[in-house]
């Protein structure tokens, strides 16, 4: 199943008026990720608190010529509970309708043994990998459950080993949560559920925490789009509750969907 879903190429318009929320979408695989969907012709919106950054995806997009996306400005480190009620209501209002969420955004704060873990951090790690997504999907089940082929994609990894603290936790929750969502929808109303783990990918996080290791060494988040664009679409179908985990990728890999 891993090469066929890396090597997956959707065809053109796949996605066409639907709307996708993406976190994370400032840079790495969510932005990655969020050019293709709005390529195959999806209304993106952009969920970061990186303002500039997003600002500089919504450019690439609509200079593109693909559908004009929304940005959203959000700090899931501290965003209330009504500020994800307001980012639904807002897509209800201004874009009426939502198919998919891709629940990509994270933080690793540091590498720290269980017995010297700080609390505010720990408290931040499971709030920005496991809480805030909590709220979020809570949020946008009502529109999600209206939508005739809706789609939620986790990016997971498996991090139980020492020293991975409030971040190993929060992450094996995520993949809990990503369970219990899958068997609560896999029925009427139907929502498709699936979470990825990439592997090393060449992100700002892996560089930020892996500071010796070569950044290069590690595949490109284009890459890796793939499996995210066949579990976003309707070419999945009634697959749900799948955990795909990639092997690590040879760094010059490409996917079969990029130029040049």
């Amino acid at each position: 199943m891993q090469s066929e879903l890396l090597n997956y190429l959707p065809a053109n318009g796949l996605l066409r008026e639907r709307v996708i929320v993406v976190t994370g979408a400032a840079m790495g695989i969510g932005k990655a990720v969020a050019m293709q969907y709005a390529r195959l012709g999806a209304t993106v919106v952009l969920v970061d608190k990186q303002e500039l950054m997003l600002e500089a995806v919504y450019d690439e997009i609509v200079e593109a010529g693909y559908p004009e996306p929304v940005i959203c400005k959000l700090d899931l480190a501290e965003a209330t509970s009504d500020a994800y009620s307001s980012l639904a209501l807002m897509i209800k209002q201004e874009l009426g309708r939502l198919d998919g969420l891709l629940l990509n955004a994270a933080w690793l704060g540091a590498f720290m043994a269980i017995r010297q873990h700080d609390l505010e951090l720990w408290t931040k790690m499971l709030q920005v990998n496991l809480s805030a997504n909590f709220l979020l999907v809570r949020a946008c089940l009502p529109l999600l459950e209206q939508s005739p082929d809706a789609a939620i994609v986790f990016s997971t990894d498996t991090t139980d080993r020492a020293y991975y603290g409030g971040f190993g936790v929060s992450k094996a929750a995520m993949n809990a949560f990503c369970d219990i969502l899958a068997q609560e929808y896999d029925a009427k109303p139907f929502i498709r559920v699936n979470r990825i783990h990439t592997g090393p990918v060449r992100t700002s996080l892996r560089v930020l925490n892996f500071p010796g290791e070569h950044a290069d060494s590690n595949v490109r988040p284009e890459a890796v789009v793939g499996p995210y664009l066949y579990f976003m679409g309707p070419d999945a179908g009634q697959r749900t509750g799948e955990s795909l985990q990639l092997d690590k990728l040879p760094a010059d890999f490409r996917w079969v969907g990029e130029q040049g």
